[in-house]
């Protein structure tokens, strides 16, 4: 059944591009887009199904651990990632037809640097729950919880990096391929799991459906190297390591920024009076910014790859219209998610539980603010595809000191509203300077007036 649903979706993606050239820009981003819809859509609408069913079965004060153990995850996850992802992406689609050879290093490179960085943050995980639960969480009875989520951030480290692969191939339809595979089997695992044994079942059904990836994700590389004619090499990949320096680094930095200053948010909030309480109306509402994020995105997916293979190319026109149309689809497309969610902002909450109703602005401000983010996301893959991926890690920098300071004001007299406050502020910011920057560089590198 996956199988037909997807053959079908290539015949509705062959004929929307089929009006372009399929190596034309137009054609090679409606190709990618229109493939990551599909995996989005599936994926995004069953982790939605089964956050509500899985609020329903462990209740508000479980939920919010539930959530809290799911940003630690992510905290931890970008020191397991160390920039890998977006790595591959930029120099596989760089090198994968100039230089076969090369980029075959650089899958060599980014696939064995993440095994070693995920494989060192899981046992830091996995060695520091007992204190992280008690003295950071407040919550020692989730010690346990969070060893079991290591196995979750091993695996989630794996699949970014393989991910970043297939983006560097444009290999949009087995990404598609993937995402839809995993939904598909996230609501089934996910409700039951927490029905039989809580919230430890839940985060084993985590567990389950990354390995899943994985191993969807390994057969995909192979199958585009083959494609390509790209040879992973092995034997002298650590040749590649400057990049490490150049790139990963300063795109782990940016990211050290960011999910660190999420987390300890959070972690303000859980430390909070009914603080889990509280974190459980805010890991509801958070559900839905991250389905507003999610679709623009992976539409945007394309992008990074893109822009790195028309700059290597010195095609700075395209450049410029590539970004321009992928600004204008991610602010509409976001926008168009967050009306009618907002809209239905009191029937969203109530459906997670009546203990959940009291959270509608909680949930309006996050989409309000995700809407300004997946924007200055677009923004950031520009800075970073022309190399100045410092600059993200500067941007980064000054949206989380404010997230921080915003958070130890707020949340203490608004609970969760006070959170989501924060994160609209730090959001607002961001976008702001993202678009100072990027126009002051762009004016700078293309020599014209303006984007």
């Amino acid at each position: 059944m996956m199988l037909s649903e997807i053959d079908s979706w290539d015949r509705a993606a062959k004929t929307f591009v089929g009006t372009w050239r399929a190596d034309s820009l137009r054609g090679r981003f409606a190709r990618g887009a229109v493939w990551s819809l599909v995996g989005a859509v599936v994926s995004q609408g069953c982790n939605l199904a089964a956050s509500v069913v899985t609020a329903r079965l462990l209740g508000r004060d479980q939920f919010g651990g539930y959530g809290m153990i799911q940003n630690t995850i992510g905290m931890f996850g970008v020191f397991a990632g160390m920039g890998l992802g977006l790595t591959a992406t930029k120099y596989v689609a760089e090198f994968r037809t100039s230089d076969p050879d090369r980029a075959g290093r650089i899958i060599a490179l980014s696939s064995a640097a993440a095994f070693g960085t995920s494989m060192i943050a899981a046992v830091v995980l996995l060695a520091s729950a007992p204190w992280l639960a008690a003295n950071t969480l407040n919550a020692p009875y989730l010690s346990t919880e969070l060893r079991i989520s290591a196995g979750i951030l091993f695996l989630n480290a794996l699949n970014g990096a393989q991910t970043g692969v297939l983006a560097g191939f444009e290999a949009f339809r087995h990404i598609a391929r993937v995402n839809l595979i995993r939904g598909l089997f996230t609501f089934p695992l996910a409700v039951s799991g927490a029905m039989l044994w809580g919230l430890r079942g839940a985060l084993a059904a985590l567990i389950t459906t990354a390995a899943l990836g994985w191993v969807l994700n390994h057969i995909a590389i192979s199958t585009q190297c083959r494609r390509h004619s790209v040879p992973v090499r092995w034997k002298n990949f650590w040749s590649e390591r400057a990049i490490l320096w150049r790139f990963s680094l300063p795109a782990f930095l940016g990211g050290a920024m960011a999910s660190p200053a999420m987390w300890a948010a959070c972690a303000v909030l859980a430390n909070q009076q009914h603080g889990y309480s509280e974190m459980g109306i805010f890991t509801a509402a958070n559900q839905w910014r991250t389905a507003v994020a999610f679709l623009p995105s992976l539409l945007s997916q394309p992008l990074l790859s893109m822009l790195s293979s028309v700059v290597g190319a010195g095609d700075f026109p395209s450049f410029r219209r590539l970004l321009r149309a992928n600004l204008l689809l991610s602010f509409g497309l976001s926008s168009l998610i967050a009306i009618p969610i907002i809209a239905c902002a009191p029937w969203i909450m109530k459906a997670y539980g009546r203990d959940f109703q009291t959270g509608r602005p909680v949930l309006v401000l996050l989409v309000v603010a995700t809407v300004l983010s997946a924007t200055a996301a677009v923004i950031g893959q520009a800075i970073m595809s022309l190399d100045k991926v410092w600059w993200t890690y500067v941007l980064n920098l000054v949206w989380a000191l404010v997230l921080m300071a915003a958070a130890l004001l707020l949340v203490p007299r608004h609970g969760a509203l006070g959170l989501a406050e924060s994160f609209l502020a730090a959001y607002a910011l961001n976008a702001l300077s993202a678009c100072v920057y990027a126009r002051i560089l762009l004016r700078r590198r293309f020599e014209t007036p303006g984007l």
